[in-house]
């Protein structure tokens, strides 16, 4: 594969996107959410250039985040009155 391809600039713009939202995370969990959608393109991306075994890890990664997601929701719901 060459080193400018497509798939490899869109790759690399995907894990620069992934770690700004990763960096955000602590500001808003809508900013976990994004960093577990960017990790989805990542593993898209891992699978696509045959390196399956970074796919299935950004896979997990996009189930953590999205776990994180929802816990921190949850513990939004029984921290607010009412």
């Amino acid at each position: 594969m060459e080193p400018l391809s497509t798939l490899n600039i869109l790759g690399a713009a995907d894990l620069a996107v992934m770690m700004v939202f990763y960096s955000l995370e602590p500001k808003s969990r809508t900013y976990t959410l994004l960093f577990g959608l960017t990790c989805i393109g990542s593993s898209s991306y891992g699978f696509l250039s045959g390196t399956w075994p970074f796919g299935v890890i950004e896979a997990v990664w996009t189930l953590i985040a999205v776990r994180k997601y929802v816990k921190l929701g949850n513990e939004k719901k029984a921290g607010s009155p009412g």
